[in-house]
């Protein structure tokens, strides 16, 4: 196992560049869908043969929803999505394995069945599902990195979507078959699209990580690109602070 707090010398930059996916997607979404107003015209696909992603299942929502990510350590992860306008809250945590094992040690050793997750607690009024698969995708983390994430190495750290219903299986499903028609990845997207068990939150000395310990080098070196890369590239979905 390679600690987070060794110091790293280089740098690793997710993701796959500036997307404009976003925006077009939710237009599309939107459009389909005959939100905000007058029927807006349908933007041009961004593949041929781009899955839409089914407009009802999109739809905003009364109440509030969660989704459970895992991108590799959960540092970066839980505060690039505590960036985004609508979300209420992200805990980081453990997914996949039991109760009993749900502990930052034994998750370590990558037998747990566990990874490093997060879940996000959001306003459907204000940000979709599509959005943060978006972000998640194109910003969080690599979703071509099988089984590590940047220096960090073992199943632990893997790309993971943990659905918590068949809306959210099918969405993901569909966006991950648009990636992959886009062709903006280099390889293969490696993510495991797969039912939510339970989210066992980890330790309080993890919550929160990057904003009490902005200098900490992991930070600088390994998460403080994703928020640069955040802020360049969805600076419309940003909350303000």
């Amino acid at each position: 196992m390679i600690r987070k707090d060794i110091f790293f010398h280089s740098r690793w930059r997710p993701g796959a560049g500036v997307r404009i996916g976003a925006i077009l997607f939710l237009m599309s979404i939107a459009a389909a869908a005959g939100f905000g107003g007058a029927k807006a015209e349908s933007p041009a696909p961004i593949a041929e043969n781009q899955t839409e992603v089914d407009a009802a299942a999109a739809a905003p929502r009364e109440g509030t929803e969660s989704a459970v990510f895992a991108g590799g350590c959960f540092w970066g992860v839980e505060e690039v999505f505590e960036r985004l306008d609508g979300v209420l809250e992200v805990v980081s945590g453990y997914s996949g394995g039991g109760e009993d094992t749900a502990h930052y040690n034994l998750v370590g050793t990558g037998t747990t069945g566990h990874a490093e997750s997060v879940r996000i607690t959001y306003d459907p009024q204000r940000v979709s599902f599509p959005v943060l698969l978006e972000v998640f995708f194109n910003v969080a983390h690599d979703p071509t990195q099988l089984n590590y994430q940047g220096p960090d190495k073992g199943p632990q750290y893997r790309s993971a979507v943990f659905y918590a219903n068949d809306e959210q299986k099918r969405m993901t499903q569909q966006y991950i078959k648009q990636l992959e028609a886009d062709g903006d990845f280099a390889g293969p997207i490696v993510t495991q699209v797969v039912a939510l068990e339970a989210f066992y939150p980890a330790e309080e000395y993890h919550q929160d990580f990057m904003r009490r310990n902005p200098r900490h080098p992991y930070i600088v070196y390994w998460d403080a690109p994703k928020i640069a890369h955040l802020e360049e590239a969805y600076p419309e979905l940003l909350a303000q602070r």
